[in-house]
């Protein structure tokens, strides 16, 4: 039986607070201030819920459904019969990030060599490794609203402090130039975007970047991350980078990986390309926490980065499905606020109409009750848009099946409809 905090009894409960308040007076301030991801959360209380025997569908965390092609995983088998299993270069294999060096030559016309490239245990830590290398406390980092959940948490761990610069639906989440230039200050170190974009699926176009770069490129000590993990998974054509600017490159450091386009999330691969000297500053970094990656993961990604674009061209084909189904099946809903996501395979509809409203029992007072409201009343899981800096929305993955998809939003609809 699961307890509740009404059915224990006063002096539990004292010595309960006492014991987490002493536990947490033993902690580092960082830790006690660090936010727990909401992605990973509430894809933890869904998989809670279903070993409940709760019947839940989960469209919270970010993962594509598809299987790692099997000319990968081979590759992977043969690397372990090979015996590549010992400690690996802190950079990477030498062939792994020629590979990736030849990836960025032929799929972007971008010039990065092998000594250019740091391969990590997932884009995560690429970008964690960035910005601890590169922001000073106090420093400023300019963070477009809405954001992936995690670069915030990694700005304040680093002592530096997050400006962010909101946009909206109606902008289809995209910042401008002129906003962009009011939010820089003398603190200003960095800024950091994705694009195609968690959690909007917004895809800046390559005259919009050109506006962004040319306001950057006026402060020389000014760094770019730019979060690209989602690059094959766009529909809007071409993949474009804010690094094809001859002008501001020097300024740029781009973060991928395999994950997203190769379907290797548990592979755990990410890599940057970067001036040489951010590139050596975090080999360092990456030195002192983990060392290199996994060497049997970095022959799959070697073999993945050589394997031509078929599989991730057929698999965008199948999310381009996808999200035209679950944006009409949005648009349907009443109340809804939807914009038509041009890259990675998330929708972030606001729902701020459906504030204040209720069933007769649960008040909805923000994104993060709706969610909470739809988890409890149709077992579908969201992840509320106060976790990527936009409180008036929330999130859904399609990285699912088409026949989940219409369950889920057809569930969804029937909720909603309970409000008023």
């Amino acid at each position: 039986m699961k307890l509740s905090s009404r059915s224990l009894p006063e002096p539990f409960l004292l010595v309960l607070r006492f014991n987490f308040k002493n536990i947490m007076s033993r902690l580092a301030d960082r830790i006690t201030h660090l936010s727990e991801s909401q992605t990973i959360a509430m894809a933890k209380l869904s998989r809670e819920l279903q070993e409940q025997g709760r019947d839940i569908i989960s469209l919270s965390l970010g993962e594509p459904d598809f299987v790692t092609p099997e000319n990968i995983r081979e590759s992977a088998k043969k690397a372990i019969d090979e015996g590549f299993t010992f400690y690996t270069p802190i950079a990477g294999f030498a062939d792994l990030r020629k590979a990736i060096s030849d990836k960025f030559k032929n799929e972007n016309n971008l010039d990065y060599a092998p000594d250019q490239i740091v391969v990590s245990t997932g884009a995560k830590q690429s970008i964690a490794n960035i910005i601890l290398s590169l922001v000073n406390p106090g420093e400023e980092v300019i963070v477009p609203a809405p954001y992936w959940v995690s670069y915030t948490q990694m700005i304040k761990l680093a002592e530096g402090v997050p400006v962010y610069i909101d946009s909206n639906v109606e902008s289809d989440y995209k910042i401008t130039s002129e906003q962009l230039r009011k939010a820089i200050t003398p603190k200003t170190r960095m800024f950091i975007f994705s694009s195609p974009c968690n959690p909007s699926g917004t895809v800046y176009t390559k005259s919009e970047l050109e506006g962004l770069a040319r306001v950057l490129a006026e402060y020389k000590e000014l760094y770019i991350i730019s979060d690209e993990i989602y690059e094959h998974i766009n529909f809007s054509g071409k993949h474009e980078s804010i690094a094809q600017f001859d002008f501001i490159k020097d300024q740029v450091i781009i973060v991928n990986g395999v994950s997203k386009g190769y379907a290797m999330t548990g592979w755990r691969i990410g890599y940057i390309g970067a001036p040489k000297w951010i590139a050596q500053a975090c080999d360092k970094m990456q030195g002192q926490f983990t060392s290199g990656t996994s060497s049997i993961s970095q022959k799959a990604a070697t073999a993945a980065l050589r394997s031509g674009t078929e599989f991730y061209d057929a698999m965008r084909t199948t999310y381009l499905r996808r999200r035209d189904l679950v944006v009409k099946m949005l648009k349907d809903i009443p109340g809804l606020k939807v914009n038509v996501p041009m890259g990675a395979f998330y929708v972030f509809p606001d729902v701020s109409a459906f504030f204040g409203k209720t069933d007769g029992h649960t008040t909805i007072q923000n994104a993060t009750d709706l969610c909470m409201y739809l988890l409890n009343d149709c077992g579908v899981s969201m992840v509320t848009g106060e976790a990527f800096g936009d409180p008036r929305c929330i999130r859904l993955s399609y990285a699912t099946s088409d026949e989940i998809l219409v369950k889920a939003l057809t569930r969804v609809k029937e909720s909603l409809a309970k409000l008023h």
